[in-house]
């Protein structure tokens, strides 16, 4: 064997004895024979790859597998041989190795991540998982408790809306041992809520249009996010028209500009406008709708007393419920007209300083009581069915809103009637004359004792003073005696002339059903009065007590006596009558 071969085999085994060296050196070296503690976190290197496992080596003399999964979840895609990972060392297998554990080591390390944030005033982010009692499940590598009253700065109608939604928390305590974290949204929206306030309080002015969106909506109006302050916009500044409640034209998170209409700075309240924004309607209303024009309107409300219609925005009338129709009984409003119908009417007056319009819907109509005077003059006679039937009278239907009363005292010449339903009954058809229309206080009279003639004017002819008669005696009374002369016309014998000697009362005297013969001493058609003596008739015989009478009233004109029965007492005492 060469020398130079000799050299060459020597080098070989040198060279293999210093590997089989360094292998055994590097097993021996503390740092990759170590003994790992249990219960701790370690760092370890993947050195193999199997279908669901990596094999770990973590220098404990022996290798450990890790499922694929726990990779999985803390988001590590592509691993490789040679990376390094942490695991958490579980326990020593009794068949030798150890129990490693990928999502052990990534909580402890979540921990140590939660306290260094609290610490340091930090935040973490974290997905919302759930709803649980009290408030919401939150991932943040642990699972981490947010309650209700610190996911917003105001309570969230949607709470399921949050969940798969990921934000900034503040960590306000935890508790490792008890696995307990609670966190909190609120505290960071109140912080960046705060810095806007200083912002907005810098140059916020009365009299400024801003951005803003509502935050809440209650009965009174809407509060308003200016950005850091809220403001209130009460309902009176929403619309110049009508609001029944807010919610009705707007909703929460919708944006709206408004004007700052009052700051107080000392106690940060701000009133908002919305109106404001638009010219006040009613200071140019009597422009757009002139006294006795026709306008086109909305009913939007109905009342007992009427009907509130809507011109525009902001322009609302009154059609009071004696404006809606001519008749003098009009139904209810809600039983002409309905709300959100749209309706002709006419403008009867304006008051834009009180902010009113009175409007009408009868005056787009013809008034009956304008034809009423034409179609039905005094006089006539005109045909009807009895509507209403009173202590007074009776009413008759004439046309549709014009009812015609025939008062108790035109119902008969000669009858006594103590209420008219003695004689008629309601729905009745019957005949009447026209005696008078009053226009302006839409009055129409009527009268069936017209229907034929008056038998008092005919009594004043039949029954001149001096006749003597003979009746039927219908009611004796105190002041005197009651005697039917004919259907109809009765005559009375006053107490004072019943007998020459004085007579206190005539009851006892005589009875009803009695046939009685006097002479007319007086009579008046206008007063519907026949004055009879008995008297007279008697003291003076028949005829001359019809000469005494006739000649005492034919002297009348001259003599002008203050009573007939003063002249006739001049007569029968042979005297002259006494001058005036």
């Amino acid at each position: 064997m060469s020398k130079s071969m000799t050299e060459e085999l020597n080098q070989l085994n040198q060279e293999e004895n210093d590997q089989e060296m360094s292998f055994a050196d590097l097993f021996e070296m503390e740092e990759n024979n170590r003994v790992v503690e249990v219960g701790n976190v370690a760092s370890g290197t993947i050195i193999g790859v199997e279908d669901d496992y990596y094999l770990v080596d973590v220098g404990d003399k022996a290798e450990s597998y890790i499922s694929k999964s726990e990779f999985r979840l803390d988001g590590i895609e592509g691993i490789k041989v040679g990376d390094a990972v942490e695991v958490f060392v579980e326990r020593r297998k009794d068949e030798g190795g150890l129990l490693l554990s990928r999502e052990k080591a990534i909580a402890i390390k979540v921990w140590e991540d939660i306290a260094k944030i609290q610490e340091a005033d930090g935040t973490i982010q974290g997905k919302i998982e759930s709803r649980v009692k009290g408030g919401m499940s939150v991932d943040i590598g642990v699972p981490a408790f947010l309650p209700y009253s610190q996911i917003d700065l105001r309570p969230v109608k949607d709470l399921d809306g949050l969940i798969g939604e990921s934000y900034d928390f503040k960590i306000l305590k935890f508790n490792r041992k008890r696995n307990n974290v609670v966190i909190s949204r609120r505290a960071i929206l109140e912080e960046e809520r705060n810095k806007l306030r200083e912002e907005m309080r810098s140059r916020l002015e009365e009299g400024q249009v801003i951005s803003g969106a509502i935050t809440n909506i209650t009965d009174y109006g809407l509060f308003i996010d200016m950005g850091g302050m809220d403001g209130l916009c009460h309902i009176t500044d929403l619309s110049w028209g009508r609001v029944s409640h807010p919610a009705k034209l707007y909703k929460v998170g919708q944006e709206l500009q408004v004007k700052v209409l009052k700051y107080d700075k000392d106690n940060d309240r701000v009133s908002l406008g919305i109106k404001q924004l638009r010219e006040d309607p009613w200071a140019t209303v009597t422009d757009r709708y002139p006294v006795s024009e026709k306008a086109i309107g909305k009913v939007v409300s109905i009342t007992d007393y009427g009907v509130f219609v809507e011109l525009e925005e902001g322009v609302e009338g009154l059609i009071h419920v004696s404006e809606m129709t001519w008749s003098k009984k009009p139904r209810h409003p809600s039983k002409m007209v309905a709300v959100g119908d749209q309706i002709e009417i006419m403008v009867l007056n304006i008051e834009p300083e009180t902010k009113r319009i009175s409007l009408g819907m009868k005056q787009l109509q013809a008034n009956p009581w304008d034809l009423v005077t034409e179609s039905y003059p005094v006089g006539s006679i005109i045909e009807g069915k009895i509507k209403n039937i009173t202590d007074f009278g009776v009413f008759i239907g004439i046309e549709d809103g014009i009812d015609g009363l025939i008062h108790v005292s035109d119902l008969s010449w000669t009858e006594r009637i103590k209420h008219p339903s003695e004689k008629y009954a309601k729905g009745e058809v019957i005949q009447a004359v026209v005696l008078k229309i009053d226009k302006e206080n839409e009055r129409f009279s009527l009268g069936v004792k017209q229907l034929t003639p008056d038998p008092w004017q005919a009594a004043y002819n039949n029954y001149p003073s001096g006749t003597v008669v003979e009746g039927e005696i219908t009611n004796v009374t105190d002041f005197g005696v009651f005697v039917k002369l004919e259907e109809g016309i009765e005559g009375l014998v006053h107490v004072s002339e019943i007998s020459k000697d004085k007579v206190k009362t005539p009851v006892g005297m005589y009875q009803v059903g009695d046939i009685l013969k006097a002479i007319v001493i007086n009579v008046s058609a206008k007063d519907r009065k026949i004055g009879l003596s008995v008297k007279t008739l008697e003291n003076e015989g028949e005829a001359e007590a019809v000469e005494k009478i006739k000649k005492a009233e034919a002297e009348v004109a001259e003599a002008a006596p203050s009573t007939f029965g003063d002249l006739l007492k001049a007569a029968a005492e042979g005297g002259t009558p006494p001058e005036e």
